[in-house]
């Protein structure tokens, strides 16, 4: 019995020993397990990259060129030559007014013409109309007539100084003179009388053969049917409408730019488009800059011709990117460094061994990049990917 408790005493004894020696080897243990809770992680350096300066902007797409075409005659139509959504060409024939009343108006003017330069003793037709007041043949004619009397004036002046003449033929010679110089005036005046009417008949020939020419109606301009009004057979008086055209390429981009941004604006500028529901980027170039703001909105109004390449339609919504400057230098990091929460922006930047959150300001983006415009310093190195991170944790840097 009293061997067995004294086996017993030896027993807890050494059980003691063993407990104790237990409790001495926590200090290796436990930085074993700091030393496996350090994250290994790859971080890349906050660095300066060349980027584009753009003013973002919203505008419509706006047909560069758009006429409604009228009748500039009155009449009814023979025909119209297209419909909505033909392609056209400048000088192409829409639409013709059915042109036998204006023939006949031309014939008409032809003949009034011809007579009118008959009376000057010009060909019946011809284009050149001018004739020398002195060269026709009533006027030749006075015009002698005129030179006969005076010398015969001036010789009866000489008698009558001599004593040979009376004074009454003198008279008479005077009188003869004065009629014929009146002879003389009336023909100028009856020859300017004719060429004013030439000229006349020439105004009226030409408007009767406009009328012709506008009873077609063509294009004038390459363009695109968008509106047919009216169909052959109608009675059309002028002005009124027949058919619409609209030139789709290159488009008009029309964009409003704030006040602030306006100064940067420039003819030539490049710009990049983006319609709704489209992954295509379309570029174009500013071509036109309104002269002054809109005093209302305190914007300016902006035009860019765009290529339609087929897609692009007037009347479509579209957001743009004019770019201002082609090389501004800016602070950026990997795209993949970001984490958005609750509308904050946020990094994780190692610092010294840690895990440390920075709350940042975002500026432009790239493919794989975004710019840093506050919140972080050149050569700061930022964690890629810090999804699940927490603030504080050691760290590891992977080795590149």
């Amino acid at each position: 019995m009293l061997v067995e408790m004294k086996q017993l005493i030896q027993a807890f004894v050494a059980g003691l020993v063993l407990a104790g020696g237990c409790q001495k080897s926590p200090p290796p243990a436990a930085s074993g397990r700091a030393a496996a809770t350090a994250r290994t992680v790859t971080v890349a350096k906050v660095q300066a990259r060349p980027m584009e300066r753009v003013i973002i902007a919203t505008g419509t797409l706006a047909a560069q060129e758009e006429s409604t075409l009228s009748a500039k005659v009155a009449g009814r139509l023979e025909q119209v030559a297209v419909d909505v959504g033909s392609v056209v060409r400048q000088g192409d024939l829409l639409a013709q007014v059915e042109p036998r009343d204006y023939e006949l108006l031309v014939q008409r003017a032809k003949a009034a013409l011809a007579q009118a330069r008959t009376a000057l003793g010009l060909s019946l037709m011809g284009e050149d109309d001018r004739v020398a007041l002195e060269e026709l043949s009533t006027v030749k004619q006075a015009k002698a007539l005129l030179d006969e009397h005076e010398k015969n004036r001036r010789r009866v002046q000489d008698l009558v100084r001599s004593g040979i003449a009376t004074a009454s033929e003198l008279d008479k010679a005077e009188s003869a003179y004065a009629v014929a110089l009146t002879g003389y005036e009336t023909a100028r005046e009856q020859a300017a009388t004719r060429m004013a009417v030439l000229m006349q008949r020439r105004a009226e020939y030409e408007i009767a053969c406009k009328q012709l020419a506008d009873a077609s109606v063509r294009a004038p301009f390459d363009a695109v049917v968008q509106t047919r009004f009216a169909s052959a057979g109608e009675y059309v008086a002028i002005g009124t409408p027949i058919v619409k055209l609209v030139k789709t390429d290159p488009l008009r981009l029309r964009l409003s730019v704030p006040e602030r941004e306006s100064a940067l604006v420039r003819p030539g500028q490049a710009v990049r488009l983006f319609l709704e529901g489209d992954n295509r980027v379309f570029e174009g170039r500013i071509a036109r800059l309104s002269p002054a703001l809109d005093e209302q909105s305190r914007t300016l109004l902006v035009e860019a011709d765009v290529p339609a390449q087929g897609v692009l339609r007037a009347g479509m919504f579209a957001r743009a990117q004019i770019i201002v400057n082609d090389n501004d230098p800016g602070l950026s990091v990997p795209a993949t460094a970001l984490i958005t929460f609750a509308g904050l922006e946020k990094v994780v930047v190692c610092q010294d061994g840690e895990a440390v959150e920075r709350t940042v300001t975002t500026g432009r983006r790239g493919e794989d990049w975004v710019e840093i415009v506050a919140g972080l310093r050149a050569g700061e190195r930022v964690v890629v990917e810090p999804q699940g991170i927490r603030m504080g944790e050691r760290l590891t840097v992977a080795a590149p």
